[in-house]
């Protein structure tokens, strides 16, 4: 089973892959937020063979959606439409800022937080 994790900016979007066994999260690269960005992403799931997407859903302080959780939503919609996929949710706050705290900006920092996502979805739902 491999996931593919999203960290939905409006300029930026990360991404991060998971494994073959679903269990590690690696980040994978940063692409430009655009019109073309839901196919960019179901192409990269094809040739990567990812079986299901999670897309961080961002909240605010008082654990609400943010600005930015209507355009992730209409992203995710897109993506069961060119996949096929289970697209799903996973809460995320400051993930970005985490991944600058771990290692700096760079070109990958993004990608770092689809990670941070894409891990915190895996330890919640990862049962051996």
């Amino acid at each position: 089973m491999r996931l593919l994790g999203i960290d939905y900016g409006s300029k930026k979007i990360g991404l991060a892959l998971s494994d073959s066994t679903g269990r590690f999260a690696s980040p994978l690269e940063v692409i430009p937020s655009s019109l073309t960005t839901a196919e960019t992403i179901a192409k990269i799931c094809q040739q990567e063979e990812v079986t299901k997407i999670v897309i961080g859903h961002s909240l605010n302080y008082a654990n609400e959606p943010n600005l930015i959780v209507a355009d992730s939503e209409k992203l995710a919609e897109k993506l069961r439409v060119l996949t096929g996929l289970e697209v799903i949710f996973e809460p995320e706050v400051l993930t970005t800022r985490e991944a600058e705290r771990t290692v700096g900006k760079d070109e990958l920092l993004d990608a770092r937080a689809a990670a941070l996502i894409l891990k915190s979805y895996i330890d919640r739902h990862h049962h051996d």
